[in-house]
């Protein structure tokens, strides 16, 4: 058996946007509820894994926060001094979509901090691979703002951290989210040596990026993908887009590091998302890159929670993911797994068949190559 890290702390879940629903802030005919990014669905995965008894097989690390050196390594100083004044005062917003009260600073600290401490932990080798309970997530936060209840870019700054101590050079980042991971492709958009592939709905958020042209700039042309799928895609159309595109574009340039933004909101379940997957296609595609972390990279897989808004869901997709990831016998039973599976137009539609080997053949001129 494998040795998996678990890394979480309790500051995380302290984060509060503030009585915000759905939207980004308040209004006149808003009535008051919990935002949607809350600590609720991060907590109930952390619970299952208590109750099943998988946490016992893990190996359980609370690290320290980033420190600010670590931070400005992604970050403007600007930006940063933005956060911190405005935790100080009443709360503020991070830029889009990214507001936050008092105690956010200290808990997107420490978000950061997981990442970071999983990171080095898989790249020095001290476990075989990790899963970063991050909160709040850090997927669509860029250098100079923050994005869609993401303030830190917690996997950037990890990935930049571990660049420069020279414990990984070439990372391929996967971002399975229901929304586009502009961070990680703004982050590294001129990088070569940094691969970020984003598999997502559509025009679902942000509107303005995750299209298929975008693939690099620079020294970076052709080290971003992007797989804007239509919404209503199932397990059928993510099987074939991992199976046709996303891996084997992994294995050819052949990383040292896979990180894995982990968002559970492509689930059939989520309120934020259009897509129908079950808990049983997250497992699926982790048994698929342990698979190929084998091959290429000595199984050096991290995995980083990002989003998801099922309370409920969330949970069990969570523990499947972990459960694959340690090699576990220790699952936990889904409910509505196989219903989910048995709905209308779970399996590859023409429409999407087309798209997704068109993407193929472009990847494939684009790089010479034969995937």
């Amino acid at each position: 058996m494998s040795t998996t890290g678990f890394y979480w702390h309790e500051r995380c879940f302290w984060h509060d946007q503030g009585a915000i629903g759905v939207f980004s802030a308040p209004g006149e005919f808003l009535q008051p509820q919990a935002a949607s990014e809350s600590p609720e669905s991060k907590r109930r995965l952390k619970n299952i894994l208590e109750v099943s008894g998988l946490i016992d097989e893990l190996h359980v690390v609370k690290p320290p926060a980033a420190s600010l050196d670590d931070l400005l390594r992604f970050h403007t100083p600007r930006y940063l001094e933005a956060l911190q004044a405005g935790d100080q005062a009443q709360g503020g917003n991070g830029g889009d979509c990214a507001p936050f009260m008092p105690g956010s600073w200290a808990a997107a600290r420490q978000s950061a901090g997981l990442a970071i401490a999983a990171v080095e932990a898989v790249a020095l080798g001290q476990v075989n691979n990790a899963y970063a309970l991050c909160r709040p997530p850090g997927h669509h936060a860029e250098a100079d703002q923050g994005r869609g209840f993401c303030l830190l870019g917690n996997i950037p700054v990890a990935v930049m951290r571990a660049r420069t101590l020279g414990q990984a050079q070439r990372v391929a980042i996967l971002d399975w989210d229901v929304h586009h991971g502009n961070g990680q492709q703004a982050a590294f958009y001129t990088e070569p040596d940094v691969l970020t592939v984003s598999v997502h709905q559509a025009a679902n958020y942000p509107l303005e990026t995750g299209h298929f042209a975008e693939q690099g700039e620079g020294a970076g042309v052709g080290a971003n993908l992007n797989l804007p799928l239509p919404p209503g895609c199932g397990l059928g159309a993510y099987e074939y887009a991992m199976e046709r595109l996303i891996l084997p574009a992994l294995e050819v340039f052949a990383p040292d590091l896979i990180v894995v933004a982990c968002g559970y909101d492509a689930c059939a379940k989520d309120p934020l998302g259009k897509m129908l997957l079950n808990s049983a296609a997250f497992a699926r595609m982790t048994a698929q890159l342990k698979v190929l972390a084998e091959r290429c990279c000595a199984g050096k897989l991290v995995f980083v929670h990002e989003g998801g808004y099922s309370e409920g869901y969330v949970p069990l997709c969570g523990h499947a993911v972990i459960q694959t990831l340690a090699g576990s016998a220790l699952g936990v039973p889904d409910p509505q797994n196989d219903e989910i599976a048995a709905w209308g137009y779970q399996a590859l539609q023409p429409h999407q068949q087309v798209l997704i080997d068109g993407w193929r053949q472009q990847w494939e001129s684009m790089h010479d190559t034969a995937l």
